[in-house]
């Protein structure tokens, strides 16, 4: 049927033996790869593997999740008021979910992916926050105005405060449960049962803060001079404008902005991002409490994945190792950090 074209080499080929064998060696080789193909290709289409052991497959879901959010982010105005709140919640659940998708798929994504993933979960986080700002005002927690208004219950009540932060905030500080403008105090949250929602440490100094339970998303604004211990975080932590702190952390996503001589003693499934920070050294999480293991365990967060070494600082560029973060020597770690007593209290 089909005409074997002429072969040059046919009659050395024919003639020695040496030859002849390394030619059907060859042969055997590309035929065992061709099917060894057909093996793989034949299994992948059989196979009803999870639909996140592809980037394709996890950018599609993660495209599906994100259209779904813009769409209830466009609802909300015409909503009525009574309806917006529980709206609002809801939309924060779907991103604080988002944010837990990729941090759990994070360990096989490649780099663009995994930020460009976070970048759209953070303008989704911010339009919600600008929403809620807008379409539900809140009164300002805070100390200081209120004791303004103690002493001076004048005209100048009703105009702006001046404007205090000497820095510029990357991110804004969400109106949820949390720990707030505190100074020398050891302030302890003990969350039972399911875990809860957002929680938010900001503006604190010289503080130690116990957080033990499980929490779905993590907000740290603000913090000097502080230590911070925490259970297991379901989705992310946030940590923004802090110096002279030492962190010890569980969660599956870390992401640190405008860190300065910070420790972070960290137990995460993808790996911690930095920027615009210097002087942050990293170790493996410490935290000892009555029942943690078990949070742990629940939360996926019971084994060690050494990601807390694998720092990504996305404004180092360079192929070198980053200046600006470093493993934290053995010898001058805190060892374990034991808060049991926080849990009998």
């Amino acid at each position: 049927m089909e005409t074997e074209p002429p072969n040059p080499t046919r009659e050395p080929l024919e003639s020695d033996p040496s030859l002849q064998k390394k030619h059907q060696s060859m042969l055997d080789r590309l035929t065992h790869r061709h099917q060894s193909r057909l093996d793989t290709s034949l299994t992948r289409r059989s196979d009803p593997s999870p639909s996140f052991e592809s980037t394709s497959a996890f950018l599609s879901r993660f495209s599906a999740a994100k259209s779904s959010v813009d769409s209830q982010l466009s609802l909300s105005r015409r909503l009525p008021a009574a309806d917006l709140k529980p709206h609002l919640d809801q939309i924060s659940a779907a991103v604080s979910d988002l944010d837990k998708l990729v941090a759990e798929n994070s360990y096989f994504l490649p780099s663009y992916a995994v930020r460009s993933s976070l970048k759209s979960v953070a303008d989704l986080r911010q339009t919600l926050d600008n929403l809620s700002a807008e379409l539900l005002p809140k009164k300002k927690f805070s100390f200081r105005n209120k004791a303004a208004a103690k002493t001076e219950p004048k005209p100048q009540e009703s105009a702006p405060a001046p404007a205090s932060p000497p820095e510029k905030s990357k991110y804004k500080a969400p109106a949820s449960p949390g720990i707030w403008n505190r100074k020398d105090e050891t302030l302890v949250r003990k969350f039972s049962g399911s875990e809860i929602g957002e929680f938010t440490i900001s503006d604190l100094d010289s503080c130690e803060v116990r957080l033990l339970g499980t929490v779905r998303a993590l907000f740290v604004h603000r913090l000097r001079k502080c230590r911070v211990c925490t259970g297991p975080v379901t989705g992310s932590v946030l940590i923004e404008g802090v110096e002279d702190c030492v962190f010890v952390m569980a969660s599956h996503q870390i992401r640190i902005h405008n860190a300065k001589r910070c420790d972070f003693y960290l137990r995460v499934r993808s790996r911690p991002i930095i920027e615009d920070s210097c002087g942050v050294r990293f170790a493996p999480y410490c935290l000892r409490y009555d029942g943690i293991e078990e949070e742990l365990r629940e939360t996926c967060l019971d084994e060690e994945t050494e990601n807390w070494g694998n720092v990504d600082d996305f404004l180092w560029l360079r192929a070198v190792q980053s200046p600006n973060w470093c493993v934290l020597p053995e010898n001058e770690r805190v060892g374990l950090v034991d808060v049991s007593s926080s849990v009998d209290s």
